[in-house]
């Protein structure tokens, strides 16, 4: 199941860009399409996500750690789509979502179900 959270996670942030993109070369249909697909796709992440946490034998707080992290990047993506619909700045939450993804990112392969356990 980690491969389907890998996955699941790689979509989103390649929808998250495509969304963007296209918000900002003013394709307003094909945006919302976008966008309401990379909504369900955060549904399949956070499910994907319990699935590997409920495999877990020992809940550390690292554990923890990752999954509030993985919502706070999710939370800081769409703010970052809603705010730009609305027209109002963004900066903060593009910084936001750069340094949690990192760091989520970081965390998730340090952890024992992370991407070195799998090689």
């Amino acid at each position: 199941m980690v491969h389907a959270h890998i996955t699941s996670w790689a979509l989103g942030i390649i929808l998250f860009f495509v969304a963007f993109s296209l918000f900002k070369s003013g394709k307003e249909k094909p945006f919302k399409i976008v966008h309401m697909v990379l909504r369900l796709v955060y549904v399949l992440i956070v499910i994907t996500g319990i699935v590997v946490v409920t495999g877990v034998s020992q809940l550390s707080a690292e554990y923890i750690a990752k999954i509030v992290l993985g919502i706070w990047t999710i939370g800081a993506m769409e703010m970052v789509l809603v705010r730009s619909k609305k027209g109002k700045p963004t900066r903060v939450f593009w910084i936001q979502f750069i340094v949690v993804l990192i760091v989520t990112i970081l965390l998730g392969v340090r952890l024992p179900l992370g991407l070195w356990s799998m090689y």
